[in-house]
């Protein structure tokens, strides 16, 4: 008997084996139910079996795997607390019915027993349980036989169903991470295609209308686009503008800082590279032009690549195709261009440093941006848009800014254009402690002389004067009061120096012991000549 129930034990676990491994088959929900169903069948002798489950949002039961069952079985469907499988899972309770011609409660809905044409077969129910709610049952019938422990058999099953449990937990987290992507993806897109709406960029002078208008006509085309300007000047806002009022909004938006990224790498981030094309390469890699598949992939500093990727690129742009590194295999691209750049290309074209061929594939449509200086209209309602956006994001209350700081923001020559505005703002925004921005909360490089109390009092003959007596003393200093040598040093004449010491009435005396020695009272000069 000993050896009988160890032989039992183990059909049990290598049945258990195989229910786990067809669950864990990777396969979608219903496939790999209808697998553990057949292994059910396969090792248990179930004669039909179903997994049937609840569906919250409607509270019906229906069947979402079954083995054995006619196509009109699987489209049965039961209220909680309906027929056998109703109760089980409104209860959360097994149940076994040895004899199901003689329960009342069997509907024979899904299974039809009546169409097999035997009359007695055995029925056992479990729950499937998520969080300790019944989430759905697992149902099989038996051949009916009075011997047959039902115990165990529904031990068996509760374990099963245990086991879809899991993974029914697994897919619902899947499905709810995977929904929750969606909707913040979904969310971040529109939040993109709202910040790049050409409405939304801060600008009403003639220089921004004419970028107005470029970005209008060359949006809805596929054509590669060059835009040009300063260091800071909103190149890339441009180019999400272009993209993201083009047709090929939906798809994706690849950015490439040339500069930042080094000579030796350039090629294997935007064309790719196939697995030991070099030291570290371990497995293949798609390039951004692969990535922005059906989009569009904007180049930064585009002024910066080697000769050699510009060469490659020519051909990605004629050709719209490219090898990866290492690799033979030619990919096919549908990619947009947009490129940018604050060099001089012509000039780099002279100096032999950027190919005149591929300056002219780039350049089939060209967006000046206007520096900062060139749009003064401008400066206050970047400064107002910039203060109202890092007031909300330090959770600052500041109502405006102060008629002498205004003044300062707009006589200042903005070297480095939008950006340098933007970050004196957030400077401004922290050091306010008030509910005005005062021209002390700029940085200062936006003082002006009288602001900072520092205005020059004197004429420019005078401060002009004031620096030549100064250079010609330090010189005097270092020639030890040698007015020949001190001319050497200044690249000027005795004759000069000696005109200039008389001017000025330098002592060079003073100099020769190495000594400061006081200069002559005033009184005493007319005496001494």
């Amino acid at each position: 008997m000993a050896a009988t129930e160890q032989r039992t034990d183990l059909r049990s676990l290598s049945a258990l084996s195989d229910v786990g491994k067809a669950l864990a088959s990777g396969a979608e929900l219903r496939a790999s139910l209808e697998r553990a169903l057949e292994k059910l069948e396969q090792h248990r002798g179930i004669v039909r079996g179903a997994v049937f489950l609840l569906d919250e949002a409607t509270a019906e039961i229906g069947v979402e795997a079954a083995v054995g069952i006619p196509a009109d079985g699987l489209r049965a469907r039961y209220k909680v607390g309906e027929g056998v499988v109703g109760r089980v899972v409104q209860s959360g309770r097994p149940v076994v019915i040895p004899a199901t011609a003689r329960e009342p409660l069997v509907m024979n809905r899904a299974f039809q027993r009546r169409r097999s044409g035997a009359s007695e077969w055995s029925l056992v129910c479990v729950p499937i349980l998520l969080e300790r709610k019944p989430a759905g049952a697992v149902a099989v019938d038996f051949p009916f036989s009075a011997g047959r422990d039902y115990q165990s058999d529904a031990q068996f099953l509760s374990v099963v169903a245990s086991m879809i449990a899991q993974l029914l937990r697994a897919q619902r987290t899947v499905e709810t991470e995977r929904s929750r992507l969606l909707a913040e993806n979904s969310h971040l897109r529109q939040e993109l295609e709202q910040r790049y709406d050409l409405s939304n960029i801060v600008g009403t002078s003639g220089p921004m209308r004419q970028v107005y208008e470029q970005i209008a006509q060359v949006a809805q085309t596929n054509t590669t686009v060059l835009i040009r300007g300063e260091s800071g000047t909103g190149k890339e806002l441009i180019a999400h503008a272009i993209h993201y009022n083009s047709p090929r909004a939906s798809k994706p938006f690849v950015k490439v800082a040339c500069a930042a990224l080094p000579e030796t790498l350039i090629e294997a981030e935007l064309f790719g590279h196939e697995r030991g094309a070099f030291t570290g390469a371990q497995a293949r890699k798609q390039g951004r032009f692969e990535l922005a598949e059906g989009g569009t992939l904007f180049l930064d500093e585009i002024g910066e690549l080697n000769p050699s990727s510009q060469v490659k690129l020519l051909r990605v742009l004629q050709e719209r195709e490219f090898e990866r590194l290492g690799g033979t295999e030619t990919v096919k691209v549908d990619v947009r261009l947009v490129a940018a750049t604050n060099r001089d290309l012509e000039a780099s074209i002279a100096e032999k440093q950027f190919r005149e061929d591929l300056y002219y594939r780039l350049n089939v449509f060209s967006i000046f941006v206007p520096p900062l200086r060139d749009r003064k209209p401008d400066i206050m309602l970047l400064a107002d848009h910039f203060l109202v956006k890092y007031c909300r994001q330090h959770k600052r209350q500041i109502r405006r800014i102060s008629t002498p700081a205004i003044d300062m923001l707009v006589s200042y020559h903005w070297p480095g254009n939008v950006r340098e505005l933007e970050n004196s703002m957030e400077r401004a925004v922290l050091t306010c402690d008030g509910q005005v921005i005062h021209g002390h909360h700029l940085p200062p490089t936006l003082q002006t002389a009288e602001a900072s109390g520092t205005v020059v009092q004197t004429s420019l003959s005078d401060a002009v004067e004031q620096y030549e007596k100064d250079l010609i003393v330090d010189a005097l200093k270092s020639a030890r009061g040698n007015r020949a040598k001190a001319a050497r040093l200044l690249g000027s004449t005795e004759r000069i120096i000696g005109y200039k010491v008389r001017k000025y009435g330098i002592d060079p005396g003073r100099f020769r012991s190495g000594q400061m020695v006081p200069p002559l009272p005033p009184r005493w000069k007319s005496v001494g000549q």
